[in-house]
């Protein structure tokens, strides 16, 4: 089951890392809370018709819902707002800290001391972040600080998706908890934001497929794998979306990879590898 859960988390990570392109789109025409509302809203209906018909929400799910779905609506509206002031490549390298953040949150939340393979690996995975998504050149931007603050909540996101949500049915959760990170953001898009970007062509194609695949089975699957893999471990395999975005953009945008970026994928694949090899012990001390 461990091994299903890695691979369920994989191929969301090849999911996340794709849909950065759609990111970038909705960031050219000013786009943040409205993007993210509606492609969460619409997320949230598209997953009720899977809704198990005899399971009751308990109160416990109610509460812990209501916070992944808070957390996640800062962590998603950092991360958007965060890519008009700054470059795609910074913001793919400060997101993927919320590996290094993750561990760590654990610690001071729940007073579980991270493995030694862990802090290694998650070191190693942000160098390899640092040197793929920069070049090894990182110039500040106006935008980098929200989007470190961000990557926090990231990691917070990771850590509760672990501690509780794996008590409950994993497609009624992350259907509830998208349903209030959208609402969350729609609201503040109707406030800040104009409505009228959103009938652009580009902007439609990617709140559907942010919406259908990104969030409707990519936030899904996480919830389920998540209930058998570790948070440390789940947030090193999710850091690979890193990767897939820039393969992505070598795919359909045509962007080359300098030789300290292919390294970077490659201290990143390793460094997930490695973190493998506490196997099925228990991580916590």
């Amino acid at each position: 089951m461990r091994l299903k859960a890695d691979l369920t988390l994989l191929a969301v990570a090849i999911i996340w890392g794709s849909a950065f392109i759609t990111q970038g789109i909705a960031a050219k025409y000013h786009l943040a809370f409205l993007f993210n509302g509606i492609s969460f809203i619409l997320a949230s209906i598209v997953l009720i018709p899977f809704l198990p018909r005899q399971n009751k929400i308990q109160s416990g799910q109610w509460k812990w819902m209501l916070v992944a779905g808070l957390i996640l609506f800062v962590a998603t509206s950092m991360q958007q707002v965060g890519l008009f002031y700054t470059k795609i490549a910074n913001a793919g390298f400060l997101t993927s800290l919320y590996t290094v953040f993750t561990p760590f949150l654990l610690w001071v939340g729940f007073r579980e001391k991270p493995h030694w393979i862990d802090v290694i690996a998650v070191l190693g995975a942000g160098l390899g972040a640092f040197l793929l998504s920069t070049g090894g050149k990182f110039h500040v931007q106006p935008g980098d600080a929200m989007e470190l603050g961000g990557a926090v909540f990231w990691g917070l996101h990771v850590v509760i998706i672990g501690k509780f949500a794996s008590k409950y049915d994993p497609i009624s959760f992350a259907a509830g908890h998208f349903f209030i990170t959208g609402l969350l953001n729609l609201m503040f898009g109707l406030v800040f934001e104009n409505t009228s970007q959103l009938l652009f062509f580009p902007v439609i194609g990617a709140v559907i497929y942010r919406a259908l695949l990104s969030i409707g089975v990519g936030y899904t699957l996480q919830v389920w794998g998540q209930r058998h893999t570790p948070p440390t471990n789940a947030s090193l395999i999710l850091s690979l979306e890193a990767v897939f975005a820039v393969i992505a953009a070598w795919l359909l945008l045509k962007q080359t990879l300098l030789p300290v970026q292919l390294a970077g994928c490659l201290i990143i694949f390793i460094s997930v590898l490695f973190s493998q090899l506490k196997g099925n012990q228990n991580v916590h001390q």
